[in-house]
């Protein structure tokens, strides 16, 4: 199911500028996903709109470990 929650994950591996595009452009495409947001400072993401497991999933396709939804 789609829909428009705001979800934040940590992901620790979060370093560089790298991380923030290699996370963004996997994630942005998803399907109904309208915003993303990798924060280097606190190693998180923020996604609206998309599946959950499908954000997880993007970002374990870029390399990144999701450790919990903060």
């Amino acid at each position: 199911m789609t829909d428009t929650a705001t979800r934040t994950f940590t992901v620790p591996d979060i370093s560089c500028g790298h991380c923030v595009d290699a996370i963004t452009s996997e994630v942005t495409p998803l399907s109904g996903v309208t915003a993303v947001n990798v924060d280097v400072d606190t190693k998180t993401v923020t996604v609206t709109g998309g599946e959950r497991d499908g954000i997880v999933a993007a970002i374990d396709e870029a390399g990144y470990d999701v450790v919990d939804d903060a």
